[in-house]
């Protein structure tokens, strides 16, 4: 696979096996468990066996993220400095956060929670700024880099670069889900036509 403009990583595992899930977002900062270390230095061999070299590397604020990119990066010869990045940061998921995932469902209910996986429509009370997220993927799409940016980001924000772009947009009628899982990739590119368009998302290696 060549390398393409775009590589957006959601950061790896915060609950170990048998853990009850909850919804962690903005407020809970949570490190990589050890499956999630394994996740990200997955990637990170994926990568380098592919042969990308990334020109950038962007970062939400948490450590969860930092701690995978620094992971990727340990493949990566005369890699760049990450550049922390505060539109990159994970939703808030207000009176859910970190609560039960059968709390959560319990209070707005599984069609609420289907709307967001799949057209990203928050629920109520979740915060989420999606016009100035989109805005923020549109500038860096916008942009031309030398080689590959790395992106590493959590499920709540990287959803929006496929809403951000009308192709990429398009595109999502195809997409079962626009969940990455934790441990996976997408790739954004441009098309022979100029198009932006996705043609992997939520790939483990």
């Amino acid at each position: 696979m060549k390398a393409p403009l775009f590589v957006v990583v959601r950061h790896g595992n915060t609950f170990d096996a048998g853990e009850p899930p909850r919804r962690i977002g903005w407020r809970t900062d949570l490190p990589l468990t050890e499956r999630g270390v394994l996740q990200a230095e997955a990637l990170g061999m994926y990568f380098a066996e592919l042969g990308w070299r990334f020109d950038r590397v962007l970062t939400s604020p948490l450590v969860r993220t930092s701690e995978t990119a620094r992971l990727i990066l340990q493949h990566q010869r005369d890699a760049p400095a990450v550049e922390v990045c505060s539109w990159l940061r994970e939703i808030d998921h207000g009176p859910d956060e970190n609560q039960p995932e059968e709390a959560v469902q319990a209070r707005i209910g599984e069609d609420a929670l289907a709307a967001w996986d799949e057209r990203a429509e928050p629920p109520p009370g979740w915060i989420v700024d999606a016009d100035a997220r989109q805005e923020a993927w549109r500038a860096l799409f916008g942009q031309e880099p030398a080689g590959p940016v790395l992106i590493v980001t959590s499920n709540g924000a990287a959803r929006y670069a496929l809403l951000a772009d009308p192709a990429l947009r398009a595109g999502i009628e195809g997409m079962a889900r626009l969940k990455l899982p934790t441990g996976s990739f997408g790739v954004i590119d441009r098309a022979a036509d100029g198009a932006l368009w996705a043609p992997v998302w939520g790939k483990r290696p």
